[in-house]
C-alpha cells in the first residue's frame, strides 16, 4: 500500500471518528440513553462468571427525579458542577498537591467527566481514555445544557450490582420511585457512588452513615440545582405548550 493511499484512511478515519462523535452527542440530547458501555460490560463479565446477567434501568426525565438527588450527588461529587466548564481546575490542582503524600490516589472527576465516560467510554483507566474523556467532556459540555448532563448521569450511573440510574436504585434499594426520594435516601445512593458495588446504600455500614451526614449538611450549603430562574424558565414553556395545544 502507497504512503498516499495509508494517508487517505488515516484521514477517512479520523473524519469518520469525529463525524460520528459528534452526531453521537447531538442525538443524545434529545434521545433517552438506554444503554451504556459499562451496562454491556457488567452483563458480560456476569455470563463469563456463570451468573444470570442483572440488567436494571428505566429512563425517566429530569421532571421525575426527586430535586434532593442532584443536589446530593452535586454535594458528594462536584461542589462547582453548576458552574465550571467540565473541568474543576480548583480541584484538580487540590487533588494533584494531596497525591503527594497519599497513598491511595484520589481524582478529580466532575459530574460532566463521569457523565462523558459512563455513556461513551469504557471503565477501565489509562491515558487513552482519559483523553478521550476529556475530549467527550468537551463536546457534551459544548452541545448540552447543565441539566441535560445530570439528567443523562443521574439515569446511567451505576448505583449498585446491575442496577443504572436513578429509578432502578430507589426501586431495589427503597421500594419507591426516583420522585419520591427522600434528602435521606438520596445522600445514601451519593455516598455509594465511588464504589456502588461495594457500598450498598439499603443496607449502610457505620461508614456511610456518617457518610450521609456529612453529604446531608452539604447539600444545604451548596447553590440549588437547578437555579430558581432557571425551574421559572421551564414552567413558562409548559405552560405556553398546554396552551398551544388546547
Amino acid at each position: 500500500m502507497s504512503l498516499k493511499k495509508i494517508l487517505r484512511v488515516v484521514r477517512n478515519l479520523i473524519l469518520l471518528f469525529f463525524t460520528s462523535t459528534i452526531l453521537a452527542v447531538i442525538v443524545y440530547r434529545f434521545v433517552p440513553v438506554y444503554a451504556t458501555p459499562l451496562m454491556v460490560i457488567r452483563s458480560t463479565q456476569q455470563i463469563c462468571k456463570g451468573e444470570k446477567p442483572v440488567w436494571h434501568h428505566t429512563w425517566v426525565p429530569f421532571e421525575q427525579i426527586s430535586p434532593h438527588l442532584p443536589m446530593a450527588v452535586i454535594a458528594s461529587e462536584d461542589n462547582r458542577f453548576a458552574t465550571h466548564n467540565g473541568f474543576d481546575f480548583i480541584e484538580i490542582k487540590k487533588a494533584m498537591k494531596e497525591n503527594e503524600t497519599r497513598k491511595r490516589k484520589r481524582g478529580a472527576s466532575t459530574i460532566s467527566q463521569q457523565t462523558a465516560k459512563n455513556v461513551f467510554l469504557w471503565p477501565t483507566s489509562s491515558w487513552v481514555r482519559k483523553g478521550f474523556e476529556v475530549y467527550f467532556t468537551w463536546l457534551i459540555e459544548l452541545c448540552w445544557s447543565k441539566e441535560r448532563i445530570m439528567e443523562v448521569y443521574l439515569n446511567s450511573i451505576e448505583m449498585g450490582k446491575g442496577i443504572y440510574g436513578a429509578e432502578a436504585a430507589a426501586k431495589y434499594k427503597f421500594g419507591t420511585t426516583a420522585a419520591k426520594l427522600t434528602a435521606g435516601q438520596s445522600a445514601l445512593i451519593a455516598a455509594t457512588l465511588p464504589n456502588p458495588i461495594r457500598f450498598d446504600s439499603a443496607h449502610p455500614s457505620s461508614y456511610m452513615l456518617s457518610r450521609q451526614k456529612q453529604i446531608l449538611k452539604l447539600m444545604k450549603l451548596v447553590p440549588k440545582f437547578p437555579p430558581a430562574e432557571q425551574k421559572d424558565v421551564q414552567k413558562e414553556k409548559k405552560k405556553a405548550k398546554a396552551k398551544t395545544k388546547k
